[in-house]
């Protein structure tokens, strides 16, 4: 079954960009539960905000993921873990909605859901790079972040929206059978079931450092490390402080959630979506210098909104123009992360350069804070803009590390 993907013509076919979808829109509904919907519920029943703080800690199962990746990569099915894990969503979200706030077992069951909620994104990542070809790496990967927004509006806000007519409780286990959907979905679907590579592993032992040493063995992998650690960081210094931005120049939270959130959400889909496509023709190599150019662009955008002075319509105009780079530039990167990873070892290397990534978006959001306060908003914007350049003097060092045939 994995030779008949790999075999498919160039343009991915309807049904895969179709389970890719799935499978995204799957990964992405966890997230926006755990980030959105719970800490409001946990406010709404009157946790105090130290507490609901801590529980943010429970997100470091996605930082460690390649603790257990391996394990996904050697034992059994990708769908098997697929399906244990949306199952364990199931019961730790049913645990949450029911539990009373002061159970010894509520703090764990928050953790146990990141822990499920990260061995998805872990088989469901490596099962898209055993099933995509390198010319496929496009169309998929807009389609991939697309779906994945999507859930996330849809796990986060508008969950949080419909739990003021149904309640919390009913909103949840609404989630919840979303959860035992997908799981009989994707049992019942047979394009998920199929094999993953053989995978010349002895030991486990070499099954957690043979895709580190494999990575690191390819001529040009010295850049590898720094060129993913850079390539976001100027959009994520920037990002952390979008939101702070729009409160201190007055906009009322109606305009916030409008312009920066919803539709600043679609712009960002449209551009993850578009771009995908667009590397089709261009190719990843040189949609990540035209993506990236853009994306850095963007930030001067935010740069110029924030001048004294200038009013609604910069700033409304910096805010669609940075979400729809934003998106080309995330659609490039995370087809040329995926590029890079072997089928045999798919979900061990992605889970180890995706944590990478996410470790400089978190401290390039930590920094942000200082830089704004110090040097004010619009310097500060501006300097993202050179805080992102960096990465494109890396990009020729990186670029022969994947095939695009």
């Amino acid at each position: 079954m994995i030779k008949k993907y790999h075999k498919e013509a160039l343009s991915p076919s309807r049904r895969k960009l179709l389970l890719i979808a799935l499978l995204y829109f799957a990964e992405g509904l966890p997230f926006g539960f755990i980030y959105v919907s719970l800490p409001v519920f946990l406010r709404t029943e009157g946790l105090d905000l130290v507490k609901i703080g801590l529980l943010s800690l429970a997100g470091l199962a996605w930082t460690a993921k390649p603790l257990w990746a391996p394990l996904v990569d050697i034992w059994g099915r990708k769908y098997y873990w697929m399906i244990i894990a949306l199952l364990g969503l199931m019961v730790s979200v049913l645990g949450l909605t029911f539990l009373p706030l002061n159970s010894p077992f509520y703090l764990a069951l928050v953790f146990l859901a990141c822990f499920f909620s990260a061995t998805l994104d872990i088989a469901i990542d490596g099962y898209t790079i055993e099933m995509v070809s390198p010319k496929e790496m496009g169309p998929v990967n807009g389609v991939r972040v697309a779906s994945y927004r999507v859930a996330l509006i849809f796990s986060g806000g508008a969950l949080v929206a419909l739990s003021d007519f149904l309640g919390f409780k009913l909103s949840f286990v609404l989630l919840v059978l979303c959860f035992l959907f997908l799981a009989l979905l994707i049992l019942g679907t047979k394009d998920f079931h199929s094999a993953s590579p053989q995978r010349d592993t002895k030991s486990i032992r070499e099954a957690y450092f043979n895709p580190l040493r494999e990575l690191l063995s390819r001529s040009g992998a010295l850049w590898l490390i720094p060129f993913v650690l850079l390539f976001k960081v100027g959009d994520a210094m920037m990002g952390a402080m979008i939101y702070p931005f729009w409160v201190d120049r007055g906009f009322s939270r109606a305009e916030i959630g409008l312009i920066s959130g919803t539709l600043g959400t679609v712009f960002s889909i449209s551009g993850s979506f578009i771009g995908g496509f667009w590397i089709k023709s261009l190719g990843i190599r040189r949609a990540l210098w035209l993506f990236a150019a853009l994306q850095a662009l963007s930030n001067l955008g935010y740069a110029y909104a924030a001048l004294p002075g200038k009013g609604k319509v910069e700033v409304y105009a910096a805010s669609i123009i940075e979400s729809f780079t934003g998106g080309l530039g995330t659609a490039a990167f995370l087809a040329f992360l995926m590029g890079l990873c072997r089928r045999d070892m798919s979900a061990s290397q992605y889970a180890l350069l995706s944590t990478l990534f996410s470790f400089s978006r978190s401290v390039a959001g930590a920094l942000s804070g200082f830089g704004a306060e110090h040097f004010g908003y619009a310097t500060f914007f501006f300097y993202t803009f050179w805080a992102a350049l960096p990465a494109f003097l890396l990009i020729p060092k990186v670029g022969g590390l994947i095939s695009e045939k």
